[in-house]
């Protein structure tokens, strides 16, 4: 079973490296009960208030949902409340600001698509804009604007091996599409630096996406994904190792997926595998519930 812990870094994502998270100032995002976590957090500032979305999912229900945990400007928790739940899973609130409005696009492989999100009322109230048809639910799905055009890096959905290894793209001229896919696809294959794990940004004329490192264990690093070209056509890339959980996280060293940007600061997670029996038995009710559930809805 794998447990994830959030934390807030006291570094730009541009400028963070690994010597600084293991020395820079962390600040720990309180988990729920045993068997729960929280995972996949990205952030938003309003009015000198940092919200975190995060995925919120509890192993004996088995279906996650979308928490903001909101602090002030002191960093002292102001609220935590549950902002977006669904019939199906949901993960990785990939949250930004665009021609005017706040967006999500939270991963939700098993409703069969990918949903844009609108914020009627920052940061609590979601409405659904439009589905993204793409070759299949797109998984951890991350956006970013670049040379007039919004290019999206996401995992396909399939076996484990390939949600793991694959990175396809497409583009669009306008948020809500159309969106293409790009002919390259998967423009690539390596379960050490294809799936994405947090926010895409540019830096000296490239795109530079954080990834996941899959090869040992789900989640277990970020690697630097170094867009070299960038086109309709044309995609090549290089990776470099970034980020792996640092000893103070102890005992969550045995992962770290998501890096995303909060203006001045980064959000991290890090993970810990639970093995004792006790965590088997919440997983496999956890899996049951599951079962039934998508049963009733058929």
């Amino acid at each position: 079973m794998d447990l994830w812990q959030c934390a807030v870094v006291d570094r730009p994502i541009e400028l963070l490296s690994q010597e600084e998270l293991d020395v820079c100032n962390l600040i720990w995002l309180p988990n729920p009960t045993s068997y729960a976590f929280r995972a996949d957090p990205f952030g938003l500032w309003r009015n000198d208030h940092l919200c975190i979305f995060v995925e919120s999912m509890d192993y004996r229900v088995r279906i996650g949902h979308i928490d903001v945990l909101e602090y002030d400007a002191s960093f002292q928790l102001c609220s935590t409340r549950t902002v977006l739940a669904e019939p199906w899973h949901l993960s990785y609130p990939f949250v930004f600001e665009a021609d005017g409005e706040t967006w999500m696009l939270p991963e939700a492989y098993r409703s069969g698509t990918l949903t844009l999100y609108r914020a009627r009322r920052f940061p609590d109230q979601w409405e659904p804009v439009c589905s993204i048809p793409l070759d299949g639910p797109a998984i951890d799905a991350s956006i970013v604007r670049f040379q007039d055009h919004w290019w999206m890096f996401y995992s396909p959905y399939g076996n484990q091996q390939r949600r793991r290894s694959h990175l396809h793209l497409a583009w669009a001229d306008q948020l809500v599409g159309p969106w293409h896919l790009h002919p390259m696809n998967p423009v690539r294959i390596d379960s050490a630096s294809a799936r994405p794990g947090g926010t895409p940004f540019v830096r000296d004329g490239y795109v530079e996406l954080p990834v996941q490192d899959c090869r040992l264990t789900y989640g277990g690093a970020i690697r630097r994904l170094r867009v070299s070209a960038l086109d309709k056509k044309y995609f090549e890339a290089t990776d470099s190792p970034w980020l792996h959980a640092p000893s103070r996280a102890n005992p969550y060293l045995e992962g770290l997926h998501t890096l995303s940007a909060a203006g001045p600061l980064s959000l991290i997670d890090v993970k810990r595998i639970d093995k004792s029996w006790r965590a088997n038995a919440a997983r496999i009710r956890g899996v049951v519930n599951r079962y039934l559930r998508e049963r009733s809805y058929r």
